[in-house]
């Protein structure tokens, strides 16, 4: 790793091109799957505070430390800690694989014929843009994973009992018919387009000022913070909608969305907005950090493959 001192010639370097991003970023665009990559690897990780997240949105619990020991206990590691993860995995294929690639795409439409580095309301377009299409994409794994993970607060006769997400996708499919999959997807897009608008282009954001700073070098230590400063942003930005979409998504089909936020606001008052932050903040900062990171690392992985060929 390169030196993070300001007369660093690397850190200057990378301050440069992170400014300007160069033709042959442009012409060689990275493998639209690393940013499903990464995001499958994150949720490995971090799923167990999904886990928690989803329970105490859907339930009257209101310590995540209770809810997650609670279902470790019940259900054991693996089943209590990572229920839904086949969901949580088809998710991250389908609505982190668009959002990434179509913020890549995005970014490369508004940079044309701009040498210089995108204003952040661009970088807010470009994630806009890129979260519309990843809410439509993993809307269907999103209602999957959101069920497999709080049947536990369901009376056993009304839980749904997937085995895995494929088989979830098709009972919703064959017991509620092909537009359920879609149930939620007005805020599930609504929250998908701030998260992207807020953590990815306040990933770039954060991560092009500590490079213009002269102190940080494209390394991990800029990895880290950038992906720590935008899951902070993006959980608080996303809140109110990831609440919403939790209760719509585990709901009957019975309410409608304008019942469901009136009865939340009866009930909790403007604190259910903000039920689950510290485990979605938990969450979510570890989870960018290590989305960040590894996509990092594998588009090091794939210039150096590049490079390789190049000399062969």
């Amino acid at each position: 790793m390169s030196s993070s001192s300001p007369s660093t010639s690397g850190a200057a370097l990378a301050a440069k091109e992170q400014a300007n991003p160069t033709a042959k970023e442009r012409k060689k665009p990275y493998p639209m799957y690393l940013g499903g990559l990464a995001a499958s690897i994150a949720a490995v990780a971090t799923h167990p505070l999904d886990v928690s997240k989803v329970r105490m949105q859907t339930s009257k619990h209101r310590s995540m430390f209770k809810v997650l020991t609670t279902s470790i206990k019940t259900d054991g590691i693996v089943k209590g800690a990572y229920a839904g993860l086949s969901a949580s995995l088809l998710r991250q294929l389908t609505y982190s694989l668009t959002r990434f690639a179509v913020y890549d795409k995005t970014k490369e439409y508004l940079a044309h014929g701009n040498d210089g580095p995108l204003p952040i309301w661009k970088l807010a377009i470009a994630g806009s843009a890129a979260g519309a299409a990843g809410g439509l994409a993993g809307n269907p794994a999103d209602i999957v994973l959101v069920r497999m993970i709080s049947d536990v607060n369901r009376p056993a006769e009304q839980q749904h009992k997937y085995k895995h997400a494929i088989q979830g996708v098709t009972r919703v499919v064959k017991e509620e018919g092909a537009m359920s999959l879609f149930r939620g997807l007005g805020p599930n897009v609504t929250r998908a387009i701030l998260m992207n608008s807020s953590q990815l282009a306040s990933y770039d954001f954060f991560k092009r000022l500590l490079l213009k700073s002269g102190y940080f070098s494209d390394n991990l230590v800029t990895h880290f913070a950038g992906g720590l400063l935008a899951g902070t942003v993006a959980t608080t930005v996303c809140a109110p909608f990831d609440v919403l979409k939790s209760r719509i998504m585990n709901s009957s089909g019975n309410e409608t969305v304008t019942q469901i936020i009136r009865g939340s606001f009866a009930k909790e008052g403007l604190s259910w907005c903000f039920r689950g932050w510290t485990p979605a903040w938990i969450r979510l900062a570890p989870n960018s950090l290590i989305i960040f990171i590894s996509l990092e690392q594998l588009r090091n992985l794939v210039d150096r493959m590049r490079e390789k060929r190049s000399f062969q």
